[in-house]
């Protein structure tokens, strides 16, 4: 972002995969964050210390309204931005989901910082891949997005930019 600023970007959109909390949010549920728990260190840099990152309401309806357009479910999400994914331990989980985040990324709250510092436009989708809901680990479709699935999220990227 801070690279492309200075070239004239003003939107910013983010979309690849996360991992579930909530054992409800099946394997390609397509989400979209509202907030993201600050468990990373760049948004620090850009804004005071703070519990969450709040994305920009037009911003994330931006996402919404271009699946409801296409008839996509989608749930709208509190994430827990971490950069230290070997750390997402059964307590630290257990703790965001108190915290209402069901799911888990690594650029949400930093991406949605810088774009409020910088002032410039940023929007985020993700579709569950492996979980974290269990007590252990399943990769679930961790890597093993299907062509179909890439259609829609491509489709749904395109016509968030045009409502951005």
């Amino acid at each position: 972002m801070e690279e492309m600023i200075p070239h004239g970007v003003k939107k910013f959109l983010m979309l690849g995969s996360c991992g579930a909390l909530d054992h409800a949010i099946t394997a390609g549920h397509i989400l979209v964050p509202y907030a993201a728990v600050r468990d990373e260190g760049t948004s620090y840099h850009y804004a005071p210390p703070a519990e969450e990152a709040v994305l920009e309401p037009a911003c994330v309806d931006a996402v919404c309204q271009a699946l409801e357009d296409m008839d996509a479910p989608y749930a709208r999400v509190k994430t827990w931005t971490t950069d230290a994914f070997f750390r997402e331990t059964r307590g630290k989980v257990e703790k965001r989901l108190k915290q209402g985040c069901s799911v888990v990324e690594m650029e949400c709250a930093a991406m949605a910082t810088v774009a409020a510092f910088r002032n410039v436009k940023f929007a985020q989708f993700m579709w569950a891949a492996d979980s974290l809901s269990g007590e252990k680990w399943d990769a679930r479709n961790l890597n093993k997005l299907g062509t179909d699935a890439g259609e829609i999220y491509m489709e749904a990227a395109i016509r968030t930019l045009e409502y951005l």
